[in-house]
């Protein structure tokens, strides 16, 4: 069939499923009856409960099969109290480095002279001792003003040094000495199930970050943020976490951390109402900070972020595509849509055509392939290996510079 066919079936017959209902970045509007605001999230008093606890393989008795020797209760509620006190000492040291964000933007009063209205409030991460603090770019979109507030009362005027709406990942800067800096992980060591720990001004409520604890449910995940207008949709994120720790509006920018105090991740989205109407529970995301490091680099260095420009749309691959569009049933990204003249059709990159192959890694999901893109940079030959017909065709891209947003 035609390229043009192939596009209007594939527009006609696919339906991308991901997560039905996200609220965007958890930053909390400081204005309780704004313009324009988004429906304000109403949440439910929850009462206080134990972390649960798992007894290391060590402190168990080795017992035999006719014994009746079993750990005592008193065991039990020591090994409870040292995983409470584990995370209660991680969120002792981590809170200093965790900041409050408020926002603010100029408008005319009713006497006509500009004024600062309070828009919003999110969170960031002091990482450097030079006063950089990495948040959300849906946290400082838009701000004519910028307060950073510390755990320790004192605040300062910050400014923007670089946004990225792209990643959704902003740095600004604050001018002071003696800060709380915040140690950076090793995002790639996780694994699902371990234990981290969510800082962030929750809700906006007074009296500093608030602390939730909870597991990795999963890694790698892809979601589509809503819009801050919710006239379109949002960018894609790639290789997110996900976590069951609470993740509230006024949230957003805030570290994911694990029990060694690294951060880990920026928490971004916490789910919102499905589409029957279902409140989702535990899921929340966060920007892997293996992910979000490079991108405060280089925002630091030059403002912006400059990604490398294929020239192309691309869609996963899956069982039901391949066999309903006669592709190859392997995973791999369908070609959807080729711009003239950019670098996919310089490289004779046609739609139809399944992407199974780049820079040496095959590709089993979305995150892999923008995983392997993010490393390269304008100018790189990008290697892939594409799937046409019956055939496997070792082709190069020589990738251009995205054009600006």
């Amino acid at each position: 069939m035609s390229g043009q066919e192939w596009r209007q079936r594939i527009n006609a017959g696919v339906v991308f499923a991901l997560v039905a209902s996200l609220s965007l970045g958890c930053s909390t509007n400081a204005n309780p009856n704004p313009t324009n605001a988004p429906t304000p999230v109403v949440s439910t008093p929850v009462t206080g409960t134990s972390l649960p606890t798992s007894t290391p393989l060590s402190t168990v008795p080795q017992v035999s099969p006719t014994s009746s020797i079993l750990p005592t209760p008193s065991s039990a509620v020591h090994t409870a109290g040292a995983g409470l006190e584990l995370v209660a000492d991680v969120a002792t040291k981590a809170r200093p480095g965790v900041v409050q964000i408020t926002t603010a933007q100029v408008a005319l009063d009713s006497l006509n002279q500009a004024t600062l209205i309070p828009q919003g409030v999110g969170s960031g991460v002091i990482f450097d001792n030079q006063g950089h603090i990495l948040t959300n770019d849906h946290v400082v979109a838009g701000a004519q003003s910028l307060l950073v507030s510390l755990p320790d009362g004192r605040t300062f005027p910050a400014k923007l040094i670089g946004q990225d709406p792209r990643s959704d990942l902003a740095v600004i800067q604050i001018q002071t000495s003696d800060l709380p800096v915040m140690p950076l992980g090793d995002s790639a060591k996780l694994v699902v199930g371990q234990w981290v720990v969510a800082i962030g001004d929750a809700l906006a409520l007074p009296g500093g970050p608030t602390v939730t604890v909870g597991v990795v449910s999963a890694l790698g995940r892809t979601v589509q943020e809503p819009s801050s207008d919710g006239a379109s949709a949002g960018p894609f994120l790639f290789d997110l976490i996900q976590t069951d720790a609470a993740i509230n509006p006024g949230n957003s920018g805030g570290p994911l951390i694990n029990l060694q105090g690294e951060v880990v991740g920026i928490s971004t989205l916490g789910s919102g109402a499905s589409g029957s109407g279902v409140q989702p529970q535990g899921i929340g995301f966060a920007i892997a900070i293996n992910t979000a490091k490079p991108i405060a680099d280089e925002l630091i260095r030059s403002g912006r972020v400059t990604y490398p420009y294929l020239g192309l749309r691309l869609y996963p691959n899956s069982p039901s595509l391949a066999s309903r569009y006669q592709l190859p049933a392997k995973p791999g990204m369908i070609v959807v849509q080729v711009d003239a003249q950019g670098p996919a059709e310089k490289a004779s990159l046609q739609v139809g055509d399944l992407i199974v192959v780049a820079d040496g890694q095959a590709l089993r999901d979305e995150s892999e392939f923008y995983r392997v893109l993010q490393v390269h940079r304008p100018g790189d030959q990008l290697p892939v290996t594409v799937a046409r017909g019956d055939q496997e065709l070792p082709l190069s891209v020589s990738l251009g510079a995205a054009p600006t947003q």
